[in-house]
């Protein structure tokens, strides 16, 4: 009986230290307008993934115009108080981070342009696959 529970303890302990390595999943959503919300998004996304988050984010409506190579002044303008931008913060998580970005599958036929109007490292959403992602039980999804 003693074998039996300390065999199942170990296998308990076990599973746990899998689960425990495999990074958490995070999906960011920002569909909000005011920079300054949109920043304070990448900036707890940036966090997340300093801490070993895994995180990807899509941008929806007018958040979507971060991803913009012409994006609005609002967008690049640096913001107390650090003077960081939601598309410099965006751009470092894309380059250091791998962080992938995508704007929502209707955001570009909304805008009547193709993929060329995006940042490096930005791409169109697949509704099917980020829907996916959503509803997987290990990812957090934070929305602004």
């Amino acid at each position: 009986m003693k074998a039996t529970l300390l065999a199942a303890a170990l296998a308990l302990t076990s599973a746990g230290a899998v689960q425990a390595d495999e990074p958490r999943k995070l999906v960011t959503i920002l569909t909000a307008p005011e920079a300054q919300t949109q920043l304070m998004a990448m900036v707890l996304t940036m966090n997340a993934v300093a801490q070993g988050a895994e995180a990807k984010i899509l941008l929806c409506g007018p958040a979507g115009d971060i991803a913009l190579q012409a994006a609005p002044e609002a967008a690049t303008a640096g913001q107390p108080p650090k003077g960081a931008s939601p598309q410099g913060l965006l751009k470092t998580m894309i380059s250091e981070n791998g962080v992938q970005v995508q704007v929502c599958a209707i955001y570009l036929p909304g805008l009547g342009a193709g993929p060329e109007v995006l940042i490096d490292g930005v791409t169109a959403a697949a509704p099917d696959a980020m829907a996916k992602e959503l509803i997987d039980d290990d990812t957090t999804v934070m929305s602004f």
